[in-house]
């Protein structure tokens, strides 16, 4: 296996933690999409956001999926990537993509507990838990339908890595 393994999942599920510890496991490069857009743009998401807006955002993020993908690579990507048809038929076609499932109580949760700077601005202006609740309803559907393994990110970093080799070897099989 060489192609290329896509993370989807809301913020806080674990996508770049995990991504990087499965790039080391299988001898793969790691990449986060929001990164690569902060390191290529010179801005923050936030930033673009303010800029650009939503829809400006969106566009740099479906560039910057194309422009990160290769084989032997694992990419986080963003929450709201897969809102766009486009991204969710590229990432299906190119590779492998996994859904790493969490409720949003534990986003939120983690979300609260970590906080990052320049995180991403809220999309509804709520509190964190009620918008991870409105975030998973309108996108679950979209996650699990890219998704060719769903993967209970409610574990340790280490167990979810675990899942996702099992699954990967299954599907390998």
């Amino acid at each position: 296996m060489t192609h290329p393994i896509f993370m989807v999942g809301a913020r806080g599920c674990g996508k770049t933690t995990v991504g990087h510890q499965l790039a080391q496991a299988l001898g793969y490069d790691f990449v986060d999409t929001d990164l690569f857009m902060q390191q290529t743009t010179n801005m923050t998401v936030a930033d673009v956001v303010a800029q650009e807006g939503w829809h400006g955002f969106r566009q740099r993020e479906s560039l910057a999926l194309q422009q990160v993908t290769s084989n032997r690579c694992i990419i986080a990507t963003g929450g709201g990537m897969v809102l766009a048809e486009a991204n969710r038929r590229f990432m299906h076609d190119k590779g492998t993509v996994i859904y790493l499932h969490a409720d949003a109580e534990l986003l939120a949760q983690r979300l609260e507990e970590n906080p990052q700077d320049n995180q991403r601005p809220t999309l509804t202006g709520r509190p964190i838990a009620e918008e991870m609740a409105d975030v998973l309803a309108a996108r679950e559907a979209l996650y699990r339908g890219v998704a060719h393994h769903v993967i209970d990110a409610s574990q340790a970093p280490e167990a979810i890595v675990a899942s996702v080799l099992k699954a990967l070897r299954l599907s390998a099989a």
